[in-house]
């Protein structure tokens, strides 16, 4: 039973991984939606969101960029540069990586006019060990990773639980603010999901677990019955044993009286 469960338990993860797999090779195929109907502000992170292509209007807040190091693009280490980006629909803002540069000079901040950005969403990062041991090495300014928590305490104002990859700006405000930032191209991804054929295998599993379980409780009740129908047996032969006895003694007593008659 312990084996079914642990074999059970195998399939469900393999189901989990299989989804993952499955939803990050959907999420490039789905159609553009705009961010408001995709994530709000301080919600949960969707389980489709990684990757999901997306859009949104509104401005840079060029006073809380910020640069994300060390990063590396094409072989060359340097920064992301991140930057505040306000949704007009609702005033909460959303770290937009508007690219990639090698100096910090070049990391230019953009005019706030409104411009609609398009790209594609992606989920907090989570300090390691090395980079949360860098992060309070590093100049103002700069941070080792791209946690959306710290990012909380600098930036005012609501912040979405996600970040975006910039893959183009109608105006595009970068190219025109600083011609050295590089676009970043979202890494590989990762999602969540299940794959419910290996789920049915995991349960498979775990009835199998449920059978072996009743199996042995059905071979404890038969032996327990057999005892019973034995010791009832014993119980009945008993009266029958009295009965010889009586029988045999009644029998010795009448065998004096008659010797005495004779």
């Amino acid at each position: 039973m312990f084996v079914f469960g642990v074999l059970g338990l195998w399939q469900l993860n393999v189901a989990r991984d299989k989804g993952r797999a499955e939803q990050v090779r959907a999420a490039p195929t789905l159609a553009v939606a705009d961010l408001a109907a995709v994530l709000t502000p301080h919600g949960p992170f969707p389980g489709d969101g990684t990757g999901r292509r997306i859009t949104a209007t509104g401005r840079y807040d060029g006073s809380g960029q910020v640069l994300v190091t060390p990063r590396r693009l094409r072989g060359e280490a340097g920064y992301w540069v991140v930057t505040p980006f306000v949704v007009r629909s609702g005033g909460a803002r959303i770290a937009v990586v508007r690219g990639f540069v090698t100096d910090p000079r070049q990391a230019v901040a953009p005019a706030g006019s409104t411009i609609t950005v398009s790209g594609t969403l992606a989920p907090g990062e989570s300090p390691t060990g090395e980079s949360a041991l860098a992060g309070p090495t590093l100049p103002a300014g700069q941070i080792a990773v791209l946690d959306l928590s710290r990012l909380v305490n600098r930036w005012p104002g609501t912040l979405y639980n996600a970040f975006i990859f910039a893959t183009a700006e109608q105006p595009d405000v970068t190219s025109l603010a600083s011609p050295a930032v590089k676009r970043v191209p979202p890494p590989p991804l990762l999602g969540g999901g299940l794959s419910w054929r290996n789920a049915a295998y995991a349960l498979q599993w775990w009835v199998f677990a449920l059978f072996a379980a009743y199996m042995w409780w059905r071979m404890v009740r038969d032996d327990y019955e057999e005892d019973r129908e034995d010791q009832h047996d014993s119980h009945d032969l008993e009266p029958d044993r009295d009965d010889n006895r009586d029988q045999d003694n009644q029998e010795s007593a009448l065998a004096p009286s008659a010797k005495q008659e004779r």
